[in-house]
Protein backbone atom coordinates (compact mmCIF):
# COMPACT_ATOMS: atom_id res chain seq x y z
CA UNK A 1 0.00 0.00 0.00
CA UNK A 2 1.25 3.85 -0.96
CA UNK A 3 1.85 6.01 2.07
CA UNK A 4 -0.85 9.08 2.92
CA UNK A 5 -0.82 10.93 -0.08
CA UNK A 6 2.54 13.39 -0.17
CA UNK A 7 0.08 16.19 -1.94
CA UNK A 8 -2.74 19.27 0.59
CA UNK A 9 -6.46 17.78 0.00
CA UNK A 10 -7.01 20.65 -2.11
CA UNK A 11 -6.23 21.44 -6.03
CA UNK A 12 -2.85 21.66 -6.62
CA UNK A 13 -0.86 24.55 -8.09
CA UNK A 14 1.61 22.80 -10.65
CA UNK A 15 4.39 24.11 -12.78
CA UNK A 16 5.30 22.58 -16.54
CA UNK A 17 9.08 23.25 -16.58
CA UNK A 18 9.77 22.89 -20.33
CA UNK A 19 6.25 23.61 -21.30
CA UNK A 20 6.60 24.65 -25.20
CA UNK A 21 8.47 21.16 -26.09
CA UNK A 22 7.10 18.08 -27.35
CA UNK A 23 6.62 16.35 -24.07
CA UNK A 24 5.65 19.70 -22.24
CA UNK A 25 3.24 20.02 -24.92
CA UNK A 26 1.66 16.41 -24.14
CA UNK A 27 1.94 17.30 -20.55
CA UNK A 28 -0.45 19.93 -21.06
CA UNK A 29 -2.84 17.68 -22.95
CA UNK A 30 -2.79 14.97 -20.66
CA UNK A 31 -3.36 16.96 -17.26
CA UNK A 32 -6.83 18.05 -19.22
CA UNK A 33 -8.03 14.89 -20.39
CA UNK A 34 -7.32 13.28 -17.05
CA UNK A 35 -9.00 15.83 -14.65
CA UNK A 36 -5.98 16.23 -12.80
CA UNK A 37 -6.43 18.16 -10.16
CA UNK A 38 -5.29 21.27 -10.51
CA UNK A 39 -5.77 24.97 -9.06
CA UNK A 40 -3.33 27.20 -10.67
CA UNK A 41 -1.02 26.29 -13.69
CA UNK A 42 1.80 28.06 -14.36
CA UNK A 43 3.61 27.61 -17.45
CA UNK A 44 8.06 28.02 -17.60
CA UNK A 45 9.95 27.69 -19.96
CA UNK A 46 13.09 29.12 -21.36
CA UNK A 47 13.30 33.22 -22.21
CA UNK A 48 13.23 32.45 -25.68
CA UNK A 49 9.73 31.12 -25.42
CA UNK A 50 8.87 33.40 -22.82
CA UNK A 51 5.48 35.84 -23.35
CA UNK A 52 3.54 32.70 -25.73
CA UNK A 53 0.19 32.35 -25.20
CA UNK A 54 -1.35 28.39 -24.98
CA UNK A 55 -4.58 27.73 -24.57
CA UNK A 56 -5.42 25.27 -22.00
CA UNK A 57 -8.78 24.03 -20.67
CA UNK A 58 -10.70 26.71 -21.79
CA UNK A 59 -8.52 29.44 -20.62
CA UNK A 60 -5.23 31.08 -22.12
CA UNK A 61 -2.34 31.13 -20.29
CA UNK A 62 1.26 33.20 -20.71
CA UNK A 63 4.17 30.93 -20.44
CA UNK A 64 6.37 32.85 -17.97
CA UNK A 65 10.38 32.84 -18.04
CA UNK A 66 11.39 30.23 -15.99
CA UNK A 67 12.90 31.96 -12.44
CA UNK A 68 12.81 31.48 -8.56
CA UNK A 69 10.11 33.47 -8.03
CA UNK A 70 7.86 30.90 -10.41
CA UNK A 71 8.29 28.25 -8.00
CA UNK A 72 6.58 30.27 -5.04
CA UNK A 73 3.45 28.02 -3.44
CA UNK A 74 4.00 25.58 -6.20
CA UNK A 75 2.91 21.95 -4.98
CA UNK A 76 4.31 19.67 -8.11
CA UNK A 77 6.79 20.47 -10.66
CA UNK A 78 6.20 18.56 -14.10
CA UNK A 79 10.16 18.92 -15.13
CA UNK A 80 10.99 18.45 -19.68
CA UNK A 81 13.61 20.98 -19.95
CA UNK A 82 16.75 18.37 -19.67
CA UNK A 83 19.32 17.87 -17.34
CA UNK A 84 21.10 20.83 -17.00
CA UNK A 85 18.14 22.86 -16.25
CA UNK A 86 16.34 20.23 -14.16
CA UNK A 87 19.90 20.09 -11.81
CA UNK A 88 19.96 24.16 -11.96
CA UNK A 89 16.76 24.48 -10.20
CA UNK A 90 16.06 21.24 -8.00
CA UNK A 91 16.99 22.84 -4.79
CA UNK A 92 14.71 26.06 -5.74
CA UNK A 93 11.53 24.13 -6.00
CA UNK A 94 12.49 21.53 -3.41
CA UNK A 95 13.29 24.54 -0.98
CA UNK A 96 9.70 26.70 -2.36
CA UNK A 97 7.96 23.09 -1.00
CA UNK A 98 7.60 21.54 -4.21
CA UNK A 99 7.54 18.11 -5.26
CA UNK A 100 9.36 17.27 -8.73
CA UNK A 101 8.80 14.69 -11.30
CA UNK A 102 11.88 15.01 -13.35
CA UNK A 103 12.26 13.60 -17.05
CA UNK A 104 15.79 14.27 -17.93
CA UNK A 105 18.63 11.50 -16.59
CA UNK A 106 20.01 13.77 -14.45
CA UNK A 107 18.66 11.75 -11.56
CA UNK A 108 17.81 8.80 -12.46
CA UNK A 109 20.46 6.79 -11.22
CA UNK A 110 20.91 8.47 -7.84
CA UNK A 111 20.35 6.32 -4.94
CA UNK A 112 18.65 8.63 -2.52
CA UNK A 113 15.72 9.44 -6.10
CA UNK A 114 13.02 6.54 -6.83
CA UNK A 115 12.89 5.92 -10.82
CA UNK A 116 9.50 4.67 -11.22
CA UNK A 117 7.22 3.11 -13.72
CA UNK A 118 3.77 3.07 -11.78
CA UNK A 119 2.66 -0.59 -13.33
CA UNK A 120 6.09 -1.82 -12.29
CA UNK A 121 7.33 -0.26 -9.20
CA UNK A 122 5.05 1.91 -7.35
CA UNK A 123 5.87 1.38 -3.75
CA UNK A 124 9.06 2.88 -4.56
CA UNK A 125 7.58 6.80 -5.01
CA UNK A 126 7.69 6.52 -0.88
CA UNK A 127 11.36 6.82 -1.26
CA UNK A 128 11.36 10.44 -2.45
CA UNK A 129 12.93 13.35 -0.75
CA UNK A 130 11.34 15.85 -3.17
CA UNK A 131 12.47 14.15 -6.57
CA UNK A 132 11.32 11.03 -8.58
CA UNK A 133 12.76 10.26 -11.94
CA UNK A 134 11.04 9.68 -14.86
CA UNK A 135 12.89 6.60 -16.84
CA UNK A 136 14.15 6.84 -20.39
CA UNK A 137 11.32 6.56 -22.88
CA UNK A 138 12.64 2.83 -24.04
CA UNK A 139 13.17 1.85 -20.48
CA UNK A 140 9.61 2.57 -19.56
CA UNK A 141 8.25 0.62 -22.82
CA UNK A 142 10.47 -2.16 -22.07
CA UNK A 143 9.40 -2.87 -18.40
CA UNK A 144 5.78 -2.98 -19.14
CA UNK A 145 6.62 -5.94 -20.84
CA UNK A 146 9.42 -7.52 -18.41
CA UNK A 147 7.90 -7.10 -15.25
CA UNK A 148 4.98 -9.55 -15.81
CA UNK A 149 7.16 -11.99 -17.00
CA UNK A 150 9.77 -11.72 -14.38
CA UNK A 151 6.96 -11.92 -11.34
CA UNK A 152 6.00 -15.35 -12.98
CA UNK A 153 9.68 -16.87 -13.79
CA UNK A 154 13.28 -15.17 -13.05
CA UNK A 155 14.95 -13.57 -15.67
CA UNK A 156 18.69 -14.26 -16.49
CA UNK A 157 19.26 -12.30 -19.71
CA UNK A 158 17.89 -9.26 -21.93
CA UNK A 159 19.03 -8.59 -25.08
CA UNK A 160 16.92 -5.12 -26.99
CA UNK A 161 17.21 -3.96 -30.19
CA UNK A 162 15.07 -0.21 -30.25
CA UNK A 163 13.59 1.93 -33.39
CA UNK A 164 13.40 4.78 -32.04
CA UNK A 165 11.46 7.64 -34.00
CA UNK A 166 12.69 11.42 -34.24
CA UNK A 167 10.22 12.64 -31.19
CA UNK A 168 12.87 11.18 -28.80
CA UNK A 169 15.52 14.12 -30.11
CA UNK A 170 12.84 16.58 -29.54
CA UNK A 171 9.75 18.75 -31.49
CA UNK A 172 12.25 20.35 -33.57
CA UNK A 173 13.85 16.51 -35.29
CA UNK A 174 10.18 15.55 -35.98
CA UNK A 175 9.65 18.91 -37.76
CA UNK A 176 13.05 18.40 -39.66
CA UNK A 177 12.25 14.73 -40.60
CA UNK A 178 8.66 16.17 -42.32
CA UNK A 179 10.94 18.85 -43.97
CA UNK A 180 13.21 16.64 -45.39
CA UNK A 181 11.14 13.89 -46.64
CA UNK A 182 9.81 16.44 -48.69
CA UNK A 183 13.15 17.75 -49.91
CA UNK A 184 14.30 14.41 -50.75
CA UNK A 185 10.99 13.86 -52.45
CA UNK A 186 11.59 16.48 -54.49
CA UNK A 187 15.02 14.90 -55.43
CA UNK A 188 17.31 17.12 -53.40
CA UNK A 189 19.88 16.49 -50.96
CA UNK A 190 18.61 16.37 -47.46
CA UNK A 191 21.15 18.52 -44.87
CA UNK A 192 20.21 17.40 -41.09
CA UNK A 193 21.07 20.39 -38.92
CA UNK A 194 18.96 18.84 -35.62
CA UNK A 195 20.71 15.85 -35.99
CA UNK A 196 24.14 14.37 -36.74
CA UNK A 197 22.44 12.63 -39.94
CA UNK A 198 18.84 13.05 -42.05
CA UNK A 199 16.16 10.75 -40.95
CA UNK A 200 14.83 11.53 -44.07
CA UNK A 201 14.65 7.48 -45.81
CA UNK A 202 17.43 6.35 -43.51
CA UNK A 203 18.38 5.35 -40.01
CA UNK A 204 21.35 5.21 -38.23
CA UNK A 205 22.79 3.99 -34.78
CA UNK A 206 21.90 6.09 -31.87
CA UNK A 207 23.42 9.46 -31.93
CA UNK A 208 23.92 9.94 -28.11
CA UNK A 209 27.58 10.13 -27.08
CA UNK A 210 29.65 6.77 -26.96
CA UNK A 211 30.82 5.36 -23.59
CA UNK A 212 34.85 4.22 -22.73
CA UNK A 213 32.92 0.36 -22.93
CA UNK A 214 31.64 1.26 -26.72
CA UNK A 215 27.85 1.27 -25.88
CA UNK A 216 26.30 4.32 -26.34
CA UNK A 217 24.55 6.79 -23.33
CA UNK A 218 21.01 5.85 -24.71
CA UNK A 219 22.15 1.63 -24.42
CA UNK A 220 23.63 2.20 -21.29
CA UNK A 221 20.47 4.20 -19.80
CA UNK A 222 18.29 0.95 -20.86
CA UNK A 223 20.47 -1.41 -19.12
CA UNK A 224 21.25 0.69 -15.87
CA UNK A 225 18.14 1.84 -15.80
CA UNK A 226 16.14 -1.31 -16.31
CA UNK A 227 18.34 -3.07 -13.52
CA UNK A 228 17.32 -0.18 -10.86
CA UNK A 229 12.96 -0.70 -11.28
CA UNK A 230 13.38 -4.22 -11.83
CA UNK A 231 15.26 -4.57 -8.03
CA UNK A 232 18.05 -6.82 -10.43
CA UNK A 233 21.24 -4.63 -10.39
CA UNK A 234 22.93 -8.18 -11.77
CA UNK A 235 20.63 -8.96 -14.63
CA UNK A 236 22.76 -9.62 -17.49
CA UNK A 237 20.83 -6.81 -20.09
CA UNK A 238 22.56 -5.36 -23.53
CA UNK A 239 20.95 -3.23 -25.74
CA UNK A 240 21.89 -1.72 -29.68
CA UNK A 241 19.25 1.56 -30.25
CA UNK A 242 19.10 3.13 -33.65
CA UNK A 243 17.22 5.81 -34.75
CA UNK A 244 14.50 4.86 -37.70
CA UNK A 245 12.17 7.57 -39.51
CA UNK A 246 9.03 7.29 -37.65
CA UNK A 247 7.81 10.47 -35.94
CA UNK A 248 6.61 9.45 -32.49
CA UNK A 249 6.40 5.84 -31.54
CA UNK A 250 9.73 3.56 -30.30
CA UNK A 251 9.76 0.22 -31.44
CA UNK A 252 11.46 -2.97 -29.67
CA UNK A 253 12.83 -6.23 -30.17
CA UNK A 254 13.46 -8.33 -27.30
CA UNK A 255 15.39 -11.48 -26.16
CA UNK A 256 14.35 -12.68 -22.92
CA UNK A 257 16.16 -15.34 -20.97
CA UNK A 258 14.68 -17.06 -18.19
CA UNK A 259 15.67 -19.54 -15.31
CA UNK A 260 13.61 -22.05 -16.79
CA UNK A 261 11.09 -23.18 -19.77
CA UNK A 262 8.15 -20.33 -20.08
CA UNK A 263 5.61 -21.64 -22.32
CA UNK A 264 4.68 -18.98 -24.97
CA UNK A 265 0.92 -19.69 -24.09
CA UNK A 266 1.65 -18.51 -20.24
CA UNK A 267 3.08 -15.47 -21.52
CA UNK A 268 0.74 -14.53 -23.81
CA UNK A 269 -1.64 -14.19 -21.17
CA UNK A 270 0.07 -12.86 -19.11
CA UNK A 271 0.59 -10.08 -21.11
CA UNK A 272 -2.61 -9.85 -22.31
CA UNK A 273 -4.05 -8.81 -19.01
CA UNK A 274 -1.19 -6.71 -18.06
CA UNK A 275 -1.91 -3.23 -16.64
CA UNK A 276 -0.97 -0.75 -19.66
CA UNK A 277 -0.10 -3.35 -22.22
CA UNK A 278 -2.32 -3.98 -25.61
CA UNK A 279 -1.44 -7.55 -27.14
CA UNK A 280 -1.65 -6.75 -30.89
CA UNK A 281 -1.25 -10.64 -32.54
CA UNK A 282 -2.40 -12.12 -35.91
CA UNK A 283 0.24 -14.69 -36.89
CA UNK A 284 -2.29 -15.84 -40.10
CA UNK A 285 -2.15 -12.44 -41.08
CA UNK A 286 1.53 -11.79 -39.83
CA UNK A 287 0.11 -8.73 -38.40
CA UNK A 288 1.87 -7.07 -34.98
CA UNK A 289 2.57 -3.76 -33.35
CA UNK A 290 3.41 -0.82 -35.40
CA UNK A 291 4.20 2.69 -34.40
CA UNK A 292 0.72 3.72 -36.10
CA UNK A 293 -1.10 1.32 -33.77
CA UNK A 294 0.13 3.13 -30.51
CA UNK A 295 0.54 6.58 -31.42
CA UNK A 296 -1.29 9.20 -29.65
CA UNK A 297 -2.25 6.30 -27.27
CA UNK A 298 -1.51 5.03 -23.48
CA UNK A 299 -1.24 1.75 -24.22
CA UNK A 300 1.58 -0.28 -25.17
CA UNK A 301 1.37 -2.91 -27.73
CA UNK A 302 2.98 -5.79 -27.49
CA UNK A 303 3.14 -9.06 -30.17
CA UNK A 304 4.88 -11.55 -31.95
CA UNK A 305 5.49 -13.51 -28.80
CA UNK A 306 7.50 -16.83 -29.75
CA UNK A 307 9.66 -19.52 -28.61
CA UNK A 308 13.35 -19.02 -29.13
CA UNK A 309 14.29 -21.41 -31.38
CA UNK A 310 18.41 -20.83 -30.31
CA UNK A 311 17.36 -21.40 -26.70
CA UNK A 312 15.22 -23.46 -24.63
CA UNK A 313 14.66 -20.97 -22.02
CA UNK A 314 14.50 -17.90 -24.17
CA UNK A 315 11.36 -15.74 -25.54
CA UNK A 316 11.36 -13.80 -28.45
CA UNK A 317 8.47 -10.49 -28.48
CA UNK A 318 8.01 -7.17 -30.17
CA UNK A 319 6.62 -3.67 -28.75
CA UNK A 320 5.72 -0.33 -29.67
CA UNK A 321 4.78 2.34 -27.81
CA UNK A 322 4.30 6.13 -27.96
CA UNK A 323 7.60 7.79 -27.11
CA UNK A 324 5.93 11.19 -25.59
CA UNK A 325 2.91 9.99 -24.50
CA UNK A 326 3.71 6.53 -22.13
CA UNK A 327 7.67 7.16 -22.90
CA UNK A 328 7.72 10.32 -21.01
CA UNK A 329 4.48 12.71 -20.02
CA UNK A 330 1.51 10.13 -19.40
CA UNK A 331 4.41 8.16 -16.93
CA UNK A 332 4.88 11.06 -15.15
CA UNK A 333 1.68 11.98 -14.54
CA UNK A 334 0.67 8.55 -13.85
CA UNK A 335 3.69 9.14 -10.74
CA UNK A 336 1.83 12.42 -9.96
CA UNK A 337 -1.23 9.98 -9.29
CA UNK A 338 0.38 7.61 -7.54
CA UNK A 339 0.80 10.26 -4.72
CA UNK A 340 -2.54 11.47 -4.63
CA UNK A 341 -3.46 8.54 -3.34
CA UNK A 342 -4.53 8.49 0.16
CA UNK A 343 -3.81 4.69 0.97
Amino acid sequence: MLPISFFPDRPLTVAVLGASGAVGQELLQLLQERSFPIGELRLLASARSAGHVQPWNGSSLVVQEVSEAAFEGVDLVLASAGGSVSRQWRQVINSAGALMIDNSSAFRMDADVPLVVPEVNPEAVAEHQGVIANPNCTTILLTLVLAPLAARRALRRVVVSTYQSASGAGARAMEELKQLTQVVLAGDTPCSEVLPHSLAFNLFLHNSPLMANSYCEEEMKMVNETRKIMGLPDLRFTATCVRVPVLRAHSEAVNIEFDEPFPVEEARQLLKVAAGLELIEDFEQNRFPMPIDVTDRDPVAVGRIRQDISHPNALELWLCGDQIRKGAALNAIQIAELLLSSS
